[in-house]
């Protein structure tokens, strides 16, 4: 039995907060403080401290099942591959390959999510395949490349918050989505600065802020208007710096002009003396961030809200300059690296886009295949699923449930259903898994090594703890098994070091260029931020031309990367700064993947823990402003349907909860879902805290018990989404889609509350409009 501690990382957030693992007499693992890594410090939030119980056999599959005669039973894993194989082979055969689906998942590794895409282009031959977290970043995605040429949720690290100056935090409640980050914004207070959060409910963020801004629901892009209108007419733009780093402000800054304070109060609900304090808060320091996450994000207009605050920095010279800069919260584990290599719709790794000829012959030949064999771009994530069951007739789907975490998901659960043919490789039988034909049992976090990118883009070595249960196998080893009994014999290895040195020369030279980074750096470095190019000039350039860094001068031997780049002005940022010596090193173990890689290591570029502070990653170095303007949400209220449904997370539960609903200690502080409503909507409908209301849209009815706060907006409800059944949040929420991001509509619809009769009848809500 191992006897020492393993370095890894938390399974769970995109902070991917350190942990070591120790073993236990007894059997099984325990999560001990590492302080050493600089996200948390040693800290963790109640997920990442009991993630251990999720290895536990009790809770978790050890076993393949089949089903048979309308139940799932066990099989053995022979008999699994080979109903998985025989089953897309004649779907192949009697419909085509883009009949076969694939649905990935933003917690799977770099190296399984980059597998996983190649399986589906060269095994399968589809172009149906995405992932779930396209349900989360895909507007940030959008509007960051529009702006920068590039996606990287945070283009500086957390470290940076403390000493900024001002930091408007949009749509994040990170004090229960991310707990251990809080602590950077608490220090940014206790150094001086401003936090403004934004937000409809008063969460445990906002009772954080200096300045809490409460919007209605869906009108996110008419305040970041308003602010940069008012920006304009105080005479605070930075017209030096978007005179010098930016294009297209006249068509930005016109657009703006037409969102005057009283026309945006009246939307917004934000008054006009809170606007302007805003502006004030946020252009009188030297520096300043926007950070959004899922609030403006998870909108049919995401991308144009997203692109309405990066003008608002534009315009106000906080984008590539120290300590400045907008920034995507990222929420799932990988749900950087998740984006980064192949298994969205279109895309191939590095960030390539899968529709560029260049970048085809680049991967066909690291994959020695025929450019021309690869598939086009295919269908969205909720698009593919909403296709399932016509178009699409058997899936392949790994760690993801979209039962419980689709929009309209009662329409997926239907659509999941009439498939001819389900496949689904977890740790636990979700409901997803419930519904399948085969389900397979892969191993979990700690009992298997491979990198992620938290939402810093610093790529990290999560590090095998323990062995896994008999009868569990990896992801890869599935994929390998499966391309084997399809006809393809090699080219999908089982071992993570050697999938991801593949990775390495498919993403060289791409936007995320991850050629410069080993196993071997990832231990000694705690972590290596991307862009890093290779020593050898495998990497080297971005994808429009511009340095390897994209942002932070050259790179090969001496390179500047982002810990040495300059900041626009003839000076340097990072060198001999803090964020380059933080990182402690580790000690590889007798057993550790590093130990094993006795290739030299690259020696010249250091990463780029800092972007665009030189320019940004178009092909003439500047920023996009986009111009964009205010429209209503795809769903206003009405009559029928007067209050606005908001969603999202709880402190003790994550994502679908399939994992964290099966952890005691988890449950018994979050037990089941609930309708968060205002005292005033509470006694209309006479409703009692804890009385149930049914909560009612135009896609379905969701029935929990009442929470009633003044925290929140009298016009607006809000449910967590982590369960299934009668209290499912995805029952009721918008399938629409922003047009450029193709994300749902998740964070704003228009519903209906009725109290539910337990000892006394209540009354729907309607006609009547909910108070503002």
């Amino acid at each position: 039995m191992q006897t020492t501690s393993t370095p890894t990382h938390c399974p769970y957030c995109a902070l991917q907060c350190g942990m070591n693992l120790s073993p236990l007499p007894q059997g099984g693992v325990e999560v001990v403080e590492r302080a050493d890594f600089p996200v948390n410090r040693g800290a963790l939030c109640g997920k990442g401290r009991t993630a251990p119980a999720v290895l536990s056999s009790r809770v978790r599959l050890t076993s393949p099942l089949v089903r048979s005669g309308g139940t799932l039973v066990p099989a053995t894993w022979d008999e699994a591959l080979d109903r998985i194989a025989g089953e897309f082979a004649r779907v192949r055969a009697e419909h085509g390959p883009d009949a076969l689906g694939v649905f990935g998942g933003g917690g799977l590794t770099n190296e399984k999510a980059y597998t996983l895409g190649k399986f589906a282009r060269i095994v399968l031959g589809t172009s149906q395949i995405d992932y779930n977290g396209r349900f989360c970043m895909s507007s940030a995605a959008a509007g960051g490349i529009k702006a920068f040429g590039l996606d990287r949720g945070l283009p500086f690290p957390l470290e940076d918050i403390p000493r900024t100056g001002c930091v408007i935090l949009v749509g994040s409640n990170l004090a229960e989505t991310m707990p251990p980050s809080l602590r950077f914004f608490n220090e940014l207070r206790e150094n001086g600065g401003t936090l403004i959060v934004v937000d409809p409910r008063r969460t445990k963020t906002a009772e954080q802020a200096d300045l809490h801004l409460m919007p209605r629901p869906g009108t996110d892009l008419a305040l970041a208007l308003g602010l940069l209108h008012l920006v304009v007419a105080e005479g605070r733009v930075d017209e030096e710096y978007v005179q010098e780093r930016t294009v297209g402000w006249e068509d930005a800054r016109a657009a703006a002009m037409a969102h005057w304070p009283e026309y945006v109060e009246r939307i917004t609900g934000v008054s006009v003396p809170q606007l302007r304090e805003t502006v004030r808060l946020f252009c009188e320091p030297e520096s300043a961030m926007v950070l959004t996450a899922r609030g403006p994000e998870q909108q049919s207009k995401g991308t144009d809200t997203v692109g309405a605050w990066i003008n608002l920095c534009l315009a106000t010279g906080r984008a590539g300059r120290p300590l400045s800069g907008y920034g995507c919260l990222t929420g799932q584990g990988n749900g950087q690296g998740g984006r980064e290599h192949g298994q969205k719709a279109d895309q191939l790794p590095g960030y390539r886009k899968l529709d560029d000829p260049a970048a085809r012959a680049h991967v066909a030949e690291v994959w020695g295949v025929d450019p021309d064999s690869l598939p086009g771009p295919g269908r969205s994530a909720y698009e593919l699923l909403d296709a399932l069951g016509t178009d699409i007739r058997s899936l392949l789907l790994m760690a993801s449930n979209p039962v419980v975490s689709a929009p309209r998901a009662a329409h997926i659960e239907e659509r999941i259903r009439s498939l001819d043919f389900l496949a689904v490789c977890d740790v636990v039988l979700s409901e997803t898994a419930a519904l399948a034909d085969v389900v397979l049992p892969v191993t979990q976090w700690a009992e298997e090594t491979g990198t992620t990118t938290n939402l810093e883009g610093r790529v990290l070595l999560r590090r095998q703890a323990i062995t896994p249960p008999e009868g569990v196998r990896s992801d890869l080893e599935v994929l390998h098994e499966l391309a084997a009994r399809l006809g393809v014999e090699k080219g999908f290895p089982t071992d993570p070091e050697e999938v991801f040195e593949e990775l390495r020369r498919a993403s060289a030279g791409g936007p995320a260029d991850y050629s410069g980074i080993t196993y071997r750096r990832l231990v000694e470095e705690n972590g290596v931020f991307w862009p890093c190019p290779a020593a050898d000039g495998t990497g080297g350039t971005d994808a429009t031309g511009g340095t390897d860094t994209a942002s932070g001068g050259t790179g090969g031997s001496g390179g500047t990367g982002g810990s040495g780049g300059t900041d626009g002005s003839g000076g340097t940022y990072g060198a001999g700064d803090p964020a380059d010596c933080e990182d402690a090193s580790l000690d590889a173990g007798a057993d550790d993947p590093a130990r094993d890689d006795e290739r030299d290591v690259p020696s010249a570029h250091p990463g780029t823990p800092r972007l665009f502070l030189d320019r940004f990653a178009t092909p003439d170095g500047r920023a996009r402003f986009v111009p964009v303007s205010h429209r209503p949400v795809a769903e206003e209220p009405d009559d029928e349907y007067p209050v606005l449904l908001t969603t999202g997370r709880v402190v003790a539960q994550y994502q679908s909860g399939a994992q964290t609903r099966r952890v005691d200690e988890l449950n018994a502080a979050a037990p089941g879902p609930f309708v968060e409503l205002h005292p005033r909507l509470a006694a209309r409908l006479g409703a009692a805290e804890g009385d149930p209301v049914a909560v009612v849209s135009r896609r379905g009815r969701a029935v929990a018990p009442a929470r009633i706060t003044t925290g929140i907006r009298p016009d607006t409800v809000f449910m967590p989404f982590h369960w299934p059944g009668e209290g499912r949040a995805n029952t009721l929420t918008n399938p629409a889609l922003d047009p450029t991001s193709r994300m749902p509509e998740f964070k704003v619809c228009a519903v209906r509350v009725e109290a539910v009769s337990r000892s006394r009848a209540g009354r729907p809500l309607r006609p009547r409009r909910a108070e503002s």
